[in-house]
C-alpha cells in the first residue's frame, strides 16, 4: 500500500509542488486549500500523470470547525496518514509595527500558527496510535532572524520554529518524526499575496538574482520524509546561493 501524505495549502507554490513530487514518488496524497477549482485541476493533473490516488478537501485552515469537518472525511485508507505537511501560510503586508494593519496580523496568526495547530491536533493522534508518522512544518528564514517590517510575519515563523522543537520533544516517545523546512527567498505567490495582488511590487522582490523555486522545497521535503527509520531531519534552512541573510541578497 502506498503511504499517504496530507499537504495543506496545496493550490499553489510549495504545496502544489510537494503534492506533485510526492505523487510521482509513490505517495497517495490528500490536497487541501481554499480554492476548489485549483484543487480539482491539481487532482486531475496528478491522477493523469502519476496514477496516484488523490483526495481533495476544500476548507479554510483558519476555521477550526471547517478543519474538523474536512478531517472527518478521512475514511478508510485515508485515515492512516503517514505524513502531514503543514504548508499553508502567508505574509500579509509589509509595514513598520506602528503602522501595521491589524487585519493582516490576525490573518497571519490565524493561518500560520492556529491553522497549523488545528490540523496537527486532529491528525497526530492517529500517528501516535500507530506509532508511525512524520510531521513537516514549513517555516522560513524569517523564523531564524528578524528583519525590518517583518514583525508579525517574523513572529509567526519564530512560533513555528518553537512549535516544531516542542512537537519533536512531545512525540519522540511515540516514534513520530518532526521536521522543519525553512526556505529563504522563493519565487511563488508569496510576494504577490504580501503585496495584495500588486504584480509589479512582487516582481521587484526577485529582480537581479535566482531565487529558490517551489520544486526545490518539494525535493527537500521528499528527502526528509524518505530517510531510514532511524534518521530524523530536525531542521533544514535552504537559501538561494545569492542570499546569505534575510536582507543580504546579491543582485546583478
Amino acid at each position: 500500500m502506498r503511504p499517504i501524505a496530507i499537504i495543506t495549502g496545496a493550490t499553489a507554490g510549495f504545496g502544489r509542488a510537494t503534492a506533485e513530487t510526492l505523487a510521482r514518488s509513490e505517495f497517495d496524497v490528500v490536497i487541501t486549500g481554499r480554492r476548489t477549482e485549483k484543487l480539482e485541476s491539481l487532482e486531475e493533473e496528478i491522477r493523469s500523470k502519476t496514477g496516484a490516488d488523490v483526495l481533495s478537501l476544500t476548507f479554510d485552515i483558519r476555521d477550526q470547525e471547517a478543519v474538523k469537518q474536512a478531517c472527518d472525511k478521512l475514511k478508510g485508507k485515508w485515515e492512516n496518514v503517514d505524513v502531514l505537511v503543514n504548508n499553508a501560510g502567508l505574509a500579509a503586508g509589509l509595514s513598520h509595527i506602528h503602522e501595521g494593519v491589524v487585519d493582516d496580523w490576525e490573518q497571519m496568526i490565524d493561518t500560520n500558527i492556529k491553522g497549523l495547530l488545528y490540523i496537527t491536533r486532529l491528525i497526530s493522534p492517529g500517528m501516535v496510535k500507530r506509532r508511525k508518522g512524520h510531521i513537516v512544518n514549513i517555516g522560513s528564514v524569517a523564523g531564524k532572524e528578524a528583519y525590518e517590517k517583518g514583525n508579525v510575519y517574523v513572529a509567526t515563523k519564530f512560533a513555528i520554529d518553537g512549535l516544531t522543537q516542542a512537537m519533536r520533544i512531545d512525540l519522540v516517545e511515540h516514534g513520530i518524526k518532526v521536521t522543519a523546512i525553512n526556505p529563504g527567498a522563493a519565487e511563488t505567490e508569496f510576494s504577490l499575496v504580501r503585496f495584495k495582488g500588486d504584480q509589479e511590487e512582487a516582481d521587484k522582490v526577485y529582480d537581479g538574482f535566482t531565487p529558490l523555486y517551489a520544486e526545490d522545497i518539494a525535493e527537500a521535503i521528499l528527502f526528509a520524509i524518505t530517510r531510514p527509520p532511524h534518521v530524523n531531519i530536525d531542521d533544514m534552512l535552504i537559501m538561494p546561493t545569492s542570499q546569505a541573510r534575510s536582507r543580504k541578497i546579491v543582485r546583478k
